[in-house]
């Protein structure tokens, strides 16, 4: 957070420690050419906003590699199986939600209503808490981890989208899909 913060402004940097989740705030948003997308598919060209302290770091090997750290991030919480942090521009500034592992079947099913949970079948519900971990996962990468066929795993997408479950946004490459809550077959 030291690194990265725009100490032209003064807000505080904040920590804000949830049961299922801790939020993360800086100072200071993205910079105007760079997306949430571009920075979550790796499709940008980092620029230390502090160089003096990045480079300071740096020697003292707290930073591995600059523009390297969010796609270390991600990597790490899918190799240890937990939802992907959310990454916002939020006021002036910059927010990472990381979400616990323990509240995610409850979190998805608070999304869910009963009825409609009655609808779904084992695979699509394989698949919104696939998505749910990680908003940024590939059809492919869905079969692999379910064991059904991509043709399948579009099926049940399909499915999905039409009972306005699940919406994709974005493009194939760098897009992310979202889970429905607001729609009057879903529990609020």
């Amino acid at each position: 957070m030291i690194v990265h913060r725009d100490y032209r402004h003064a807000a505080d940097s904040i920590i804000k420690i949830y049961n299922d989740k801790i939020e993360f705030y800086n100072p200071g948003r993205l910079p105007s050419t760079i997306t949430v997308e571009d920075l979550i598919s790796n499709n940008y060209k980092s620029t230390p906003r502090n160089k003096l302290i990045a480079d300071f770091c740096k020697n003292l090997g707290l930073i591995e590699k600059y523009g390297s750290g969010i796609q270390r991030i991600i990597e790490s919480f899918n190799n240890a199986d937990l939802p992907v942090p959310e990454f916002k521009n939020i006021s002036e500034g910059f927010m990472v939600t990381v979400f616990t592992g323990d509240k995610l079947g409850d979190k998805l099913g608070d999304k869910l209503g009963d009825k409609l949970g009655d609808k779904l079948g084992d695979n699509q519900l394989k698949i919104l808490q696939l998505i749910e971990k990680n908003p940024y996962v590939s059809l492919s990468q869905l079969s692999k981890n379910i064991g059904i066929s991509q043709t399948a795993i579009e099926n049940n997408i399909k499915k999905l989208k039409e009972l306005g479950v699940l919406k994709r946004s974005g493009s194939v490459r760098s897009g992310h899909w979202t889970i429905i809550s607001n729609n009057n077959s879903l529990k609020q």
